[in-house]
């Protein structure tokens, strides 16, 4: 008997829209899903404790080789993300110091490439400027009037493309038809949703405590699909970050089925 696929997902409120129709899209017993934070994802993923992993997009630009893409499916944005945020007084150009946050790959890589005058220290050190992700940076945003730089906003006015911070990477001995079929369920599971908006947004409200009306425009802000601007953001963002050395090369994008088309 085949094992189910062992999938691993972000345990912010930006997948919440994905868990909640996935199970309806995904056969019975077909995976097992793990929830945790990028960093452990991504450590997961390069162990081979998962299969498929909704991960950092720089641990895919780490080892290529491990790796291919699920062709549907990202979590980026094409400006304002809102929950990616670096919060500081201080002004951009003046910074020299970000304390990151532990849970953070690709953000705070993207802070390096960004601001290449200011060095990250650890999450706890005093600095000039604070990194925060996910629902972190989102309740910050609401709470703290300190002002917040978006970096989903910044990369865009930086590059004028989609900024893809998270990628559906699987490894690469995982057989192609069992990964199509997450790739399938997956891209279903967001359609569902938002064909379903306001019902998804009063239900993320009542479990993580957000206003339905924030978490709606949040949602409409993420972008799911892996389309070619998103594609071509984030071949931008490997030849940065391999440019500022936080990777050896821009690799090119490998995905588990190169013959299904961009939709």
């Amino acid at each position: 008997m085949t094992r189910p696929i062992r999938l691993g997902r972000v345990a912010f409120i930006n997948t919440f829209p994905v868990e909640w129709a996935l199970t309806r899209h995904l056969p019975e017993g077909e995976a097992i899903e793990v929830t945790g934070v990028p960093t452990m994802l991504n450590r997961m993923l390069r162990a081979g404790e998962l299969d498929v992993a909704n991960c950092s997009s720089i641990e895919y630009a780490a080892a290529p080789e491990r790796y291919v893409l699920l062709p549907s499916m990202c979590i980026g944005s094409d400006g304002a993300v809102d929950s990616v945020q670096l919060v500081t007084d201080t002004p951009l150009d003046r910074v020299r110091t970000i304390a990151a946050t532990s849970q953070s790959a690709t953000s705070a890589t993207l802070c390096r490439a960004l601001l290449p005058k200011a060095a990250l220290v650890a999450e706890d050190a005093p600095a000039d400027a604070r990194l925060l992700i996910g629902d972190a940076a989102l309740r910050s945003a609401l709470d703290d009037p300190t002002r917040h730089h978006d970096l989903g906003q910044l990369w865009r006015e930086h590059t004028g493309l989609p900024m893809v911070f998270a990628v559906w990477a699987a490894r690469a001995d995982i057989a192609p038809e069992r990964l199509a079929a997450v790739d399938h369920a997956l891209r279903a599971a967001v359609v569902e949703a938002s064909e379903n908006a306001r019902q998804v947004a009063v239900e993320a409200a009542a479990r993580f405590g957000f206003p339905a009306g924030f978490l709606a425009r949040y949602f409409d802000r993420l972008r799911y699909r892996f389309g070619e601007r998103e594609r071509a953001g984030l071949e931008r963002f490997y030849q940065m970050a391999a440019a500022i050395g936080a990777v050896e090369t821009a690799p090119p994008l490998r995905f588990a089925d190169a013959a299904l088309p961009v939709s």
